[in-house]
């Protein structure tokens, strides 16, 4: 009987280690798994391209980027582990519409920009357009507010970085007045990069509620249909997103949130 308790117990030992084995080995492939989660979520890189201008139109009032449509977005995908970085045409400082400043245009995420001296040190140093090279980045995204109807639209670098985006099937996103930076944007075949694409943009008639319709140097609805885009668009100041291939729109600041969880999902 003692050989055989023996070897019963030799045997329990065994299947012990065993179990332990490959407990561990289930142990380390998990972790190794969740590390590879997470390095793919840091390896994500997105150029955020602001406007540098300030001045709106003659009216001696002062213009930029519009806090929300940055904010929303960049924490959106910060969260997430992405790496972002922020250019404009100019480098420095990127203006801040005032308008989109002030308590009634608080949101969650303009408040938590108000805290992040990081993200206020990264405003107020853009790197400058042109350094940017589109094979560093997985996407890029524009942010509006009325400032890019006066410089992101006719900028010769943006034009070619969005075009350079666009043939190597990279995200490319837009909020409320930033689809102006399309304006001159040409696809591969010469026609307008929005010519029979389904985008959205700041309506007409969100622009007259704003009273700057005749202070502008174009309408971005206007715009876009004039491009041969397939425009459409919901109530004014309503949530509305289109995706049409790599190109992703938004129509307002109330939709730059869903224009972030859109670049996203392209990104995966």
């Amino acid at each position: 009987m003692k050989p055989l308790k023996a070897i019963a117990f030799m045997l329990t030992m065994m299947m012990a280690s065993s179990c332990k084995d490959a407990k561990h080995q289930n142990s380390s492939e998990t972790v190794s798994e969740e590390k590879s989660d997470i390095k793919k979520e840091k390896e994500m890189k997105i150029l955020f391209v602001l406007t540098s201008h300030d001045t709106l139109g003659d009216t001696g009032k002062k213009t930029g980027f519009w806090v929300e449509e940055f904010a929303s977005p960049y924490y959106a995908l910060l969260d997430k582990g992405a790496q972002i970085t922020i250019a404009t045409p100019k480098g420095g400082a990127a203006p801040i519409d005032p308008s989109s400043d002030t308590p009634d245009a608080a949101t969650d995420a303009t408040k938590r920009f108000d805290d992040d001296a990081e993200a206020k040190e990264k405003i107020a140093n853009t790197k400058v357009l042109s350094d940017m090279n589109p094979d560093d980045f997985d996407a890029v995204f524009y942010p509006g507010g009325h400032g890019p109807l006066w410089d992101l639209a006719n900028d010769t670098t943006s034009i070619a970085l969005i075009e350079k985006f666009n043939t190597q099937d990279k995200p490319i996103a837009f909020v409320c007045h930033a689809p102006a930076a399309l304006k001159d944007v040409k696809d591969v075949q010469g026609n307008p990069l929005v010519k029979g694409k389904k985008v959205t943009g700041f309506t007409n008639t969100e622009e007259a509620a704003v009273q700057l319709t005749d202070v502008v140097p174009f309408l971005v609805e206007d715009m876009l249909k004039k491009n041969g885009a397939v425009y459409s668009k919901k109530d004014d100041w309503a949530p509305y997103v289109l995706q049409d291939g790599n190109l992703i729109t938004g129509q307002n600041p109330a939709s730059s949130e869903l224009v972030a969880e859109k670049l996203l999902k392209s990104l995966k």
